[in-house]
C-alpha cells in the first residue's frame, strides 16, 4: 500500500437487533459523506469510489438489511419495506456519529435517502444523485411488469416474471447495459450480487421490495417539494443508457433544482464503474466550489454535454 493511500475499514454494528455491515474510510474530522447503494448491489458498488475520496471526506457506506454482509432476517417476521430500511439506516448513521452529511444516492439509495432527509431535513448538507428516480417520467419499459401488474395485484402469477431480474444473466446485464467501457466493469460486481442472492429468503425479500417500490412513487410529489423548498447544493451524474431510468428522469430534477449541476454520462445504471475518475474528480471540485467555498450553494452551473461527459 502506498504511504498516501487511505485504508478502508470494514465492520458491523447492531441496530434494532440486526448486524448492519459497512465500509468506512477517511478522517472523522473531514466532511462526512454517506453512500447509499442500489439494487441489486451493496456497499461493494462503492469499493473504488470510497478509496479515491477518502483523503477528502469521512465516508461510510452501509449494507441495507438483507443486502451485502448485513443480516438477512426472515421476511415472515421482518417487513422489507423502504420505510423499515430507512429507519434502520437512520439509527445506524446516528450510532456512527453521522448527524450532518453529504449524501450520495443511487437507485434504491434515493428512496432510502429521501426518507432520511424528509424525516430530519437538517442532516443534509449537500446531495449527489446518480440514476436514482424521483419522477414519473423516469421509468423505462423495464418497469412494466411492476407498474402494470405486480403493483396492481400481487400474486404468484405477477411475481413470477420478476424473478428474472434476480438471475445471473440479468444482473450481469444491469451492470453492462449502456456502459461506455464495459471492460472497466469488474465481474466481481455481479458475481458478488449473485452470491448474496443464493442465501435463504433473498428472492422473497427482493420481491417484497419490488412490491413496496410503489410507495416511493406515491411519495414523489413530497420529495420534489422538499427539493424545491430546501434547494440543497446538488450535483447529478446521470447515465443516459440506463435500462431502468430514462434520461428524462435525470433532467426532471432541474425543474425543482435549477441550480443543480448536471452531468449527462454515456453510461448505464452503475456509472461509477466505468466513469470512476470523472465522477470522483467532479465530486471533489463541486464540494470545494459549491459546498465548502465562500458562497455555498450559490449560482447555477450547467453540466457538460453528453459527448464531453462520456469521453
Amino acid at each position: 500500500m502506498s504511504k498516501d493511500a487511505t485504508p478502508v475499514s470494514y465492520g458491523s454494528i447492531p441496530v434494532d437487533g440486526l448486524n448492519i455491515a459497512y465500509r468506512e474510510a477517511g478522517d472523522p474530522a473531514n466532511p462526512k459523506l454517506v453512500l447509499l447503494h442500489g439494487f441489486p448491489a451493496s456497499s461493494h458498488q462503492y469499493r473504488d469510489l470510497i478509496r479515491v475520496l477518502a483523503d477528502r471526506f469521512h465516508l461510510i457506506a452501509p449494507d441495507y438489511p438483507g443486502f451485502g454482509l448485513s443480516d438477512i432476517p426472515d421476511p415472515a417476521t421482518f417487513a422489507y419495506t423502504f420505510d423499515r430500511i430507512a429507519r434502520v439506516i437512520e439509527r445506524f448513521l446516528a450510532s456512527k456519529g453521522f448527524d450532518r452529511y453529504g449524501l450520495l444516492v443511487q437507485d434504491y439509495g434515493g428512496p432510502v435517502g429521501f426518507r432520511l432527509v424528509e424525516s430530519k431535513p437538517d442532516v443534509l448538507e449537500w446531495l449527489i444523485i446518480q440514476n436514482s428516480n424521483a419522477y414519473e417520467v423516469g421509468f423505462t419499459a423495464a418497469w412494466d411488469g411492476l407498474r402494470n401488474a405486480l403493483w396492481k395485484h400481487r400474486s404468484p402469477e405477477t411475481e413470477a416474471p420478476l424473478l428474472g431480474f434476480l438471475t445471473r444473466d440479468a444482473i450481469r446485464t444491469i451492470y453492462l447495459h449502456g456502459a461506455k467501457r464495459p471492460e472497466l466493469v469488474s465481474p466481481d460486481t455481479w458475481e458478488s450480487d449473485v452470491a448474496f442472492l443464493q442465501r435463504p429468503n433473498a428472492a422473497r425479500l427482493n420481491l417484497d421490495l419490488f412490491y413496496d417500490y410503489r410507495t416511493n412513487v406515491a411519495r414523489y410529489p413530497r420529495w420534489q417539494a422538499f427539493l424545491r423548498e430546501r434547494q440543497p447544493a446538488t450535483i447529478i451524474f446521470w447515465g443516459q443508457n440506463d435500462m431502468f431510468f430514462t434520461p428524462e428522469g435525470g433532467d426532471a430534477y432541474l425543474a425543482d433544482l435549477p441550480a443543480a449541476e448536471m452531468h449527462r454520462l454515456d453510461a448505464g445504471h452503475f456509472a461509477v464503474e466505468d466513469h470512476l475518475d470523472y465522477i470522483a474528480t467532479n465530486i471533489r471540485r463541486f464540494h470545494s466550489q459549491r459546498v465548502a467555498g465562500p458562497n455555498p450553494g450559490a449560482g447555477r452551473a450547467s453540466g457538460p454535454a453528453l459527448a464531453e461527459a462520456g469521453a
